[in-house]
């Protein structure tokens, strides 16, 4: 990839310069509390090495999904506070995008000061489908930061053709940050050159968010392990009856499909053995482990159960590349926690290189307490990861290529 870095920036010269920095800040929240801050500080070496080097600052990032209108709900208020204890120094947040407030903010910037504009997608033309309407954010976004550069720094986007990730590349010099380059170099050594056994392990709710990827991780990996409500979906499709748990009748024909290549390639496709078979969705609800094969009709799966936890365990023993993308259950509730806790643990103790890409697994590795550095790399954007894997084009990284 031939694309100007951070580190070409800096070479250049940043003194006194406005530097306009894309993070990828969208962390979850409970109320105004950040409940994990790992984006945060995923985002903070770029945007310290610039300020070390005396930059103007300039961040810009999302927080949810606002409707293109400000909203109360997603301020990046608490991020503002979070990044400045982080940063050992006062971060502003301006009360808007590019309104008066970001104007007079950007406009008194002190050498090697920081400032967070208020979240992008409270103005509408930044997730807009038309062209004119994000290229006008973008060149007022640019205006802001006269004379300046942009520094592409929010992985967790760059699958997204936004005004603040892609349009912005072209209204000023454009550089890759730290943290993008870092994750392409990653998703690189999962696509070209694969250490094997190569193991992917896939969770999470839906069938359908992961479609391409299925379709593509089949005509590479030597093994696909299945967890999470998606594996409900592909047990019915086997024939078995899944009570109420978590069903997508419409990707049936679909799954069977994979079911069908899978074994046509040699690829090993593993399913839960058991499920943990609760009487409602609720963190204290009634379950039992039952055979995955016989989910009685009025429960449904939260859970993998224990023997699928050996299971999975052990079809990860002896890979050299791991991929793992979603929670094997609904981590959130302690009862229903202990699948995904057994495949990140088997993660730690593995000699593999292994990856978290992102999102909820993410999320979950840090929630059970288990030790960063004991994975190879935990993404900071799930569904950008995918995207790749699917062989998908990234407009953000693009728009940075289109620059050189």
């Amino acid at each position: 990839m031939s694309v100007k870095n951070l580190d070409d920036l800096l070479g250049e010269g940043v003194q006194g310069r406005y530097v306009l920095v894309r993070s990828d800040l969208n962390v979850p929240l409970d109320g105004e509390r950040i409940t994990d801050d790992g984006r945060v500080r995923a985002a903070l070496p770029t945007i310290k090495k610039l300020a070390d080097a005396g930059a103007k600052v300039v961040v810009t990032a999302h927080l949810g999904r606002p409707k293109g209108t400000p909203d109360p709900k997603f301020t990046l208020a608490p991020v503002a506070k979070r990044l400045s204890e982080l940063l050992g120094a006062e971060v502003a947040l301006a009360g808007d995008l590019v309104g008066e407030s970001a104007k007079a903010l950007t406009g008194g910037l002190a050498d090697g000061s920081v400032v967070l504009l208020e979240n992008v997608r409270f103005d509408a033309r930044e997730t807009s489908k038309d062209a004119v309407d994000r290229s006008e954010l973008a060149a007022e976004l640019g205006a802001l930061v006269p004379g300046g550069a942009f520094v592409s720094d929010g992985f967790g986007v760059v699958h997204r053709k936004q005004a603040s990730v892609y349009e912005v590349a072209s209204v000023l010099p454009a550089y890759a940050g730290g943290l993008v380059l870092a994750e392409l170099d990653v998703l690189k050594k999962l696509t070209d050159d694969v250490r094997r056994p190569y193991v992917v392990v896939l969770g999470g709710a839906k069938v359908s968010d992961k479609l391409g990827v299925i379709a593509n991780l089949l005509t590479k990996v030597d093994r696909l392990l299945i967890g999470g409500g998606m594996a409900y979906t592909f047990l019915k499709a086997q024939g078995h009856e899944v009570g109420q748990s978590l069903l997508q009748a419409d990707q049936l024909d679909q799954v069977k499909g994979f079911l069908a290549e899978a074994e046509k390639r040699g690829v090993e496709l593993v399913l839960p053995v058991d499920v943990l078979a609760a009487t409602e969705f609720a963190a204290d609800a009634e379950n039992e482990v039952v055979d995955a094969t016989a989910i009685p009709a009025d429960r449904q799966g939260l859970d993998i159960g224990p023997r699928s936890r050996e299971l999975f365990a052990s079809k990860l023993a002896d890979a050299q590349t791991v991929f793992w993308n979603g929670p094997m259950g609904v981590f959130e509730f302690e009862a229903f926690s202990g699948g995904t806790r057994a495949v990140a643990e088997a993660l730690v103790k593995s000699d593999a290189f292994t990856v978290v890409g992102g999102g909820d697994s993410a999320a979950a590795v840090r929630q059970l307490g288990l030790p960063e550095d004991g994975f190879s790399h935990i993404s900071t954007g799930g569904g950008a990861s995918l995207e790749y894997l699917e062989g998908k084009e990234l407009p953000g990284v693009t728009a940075l290529e289109e620059k050189n």
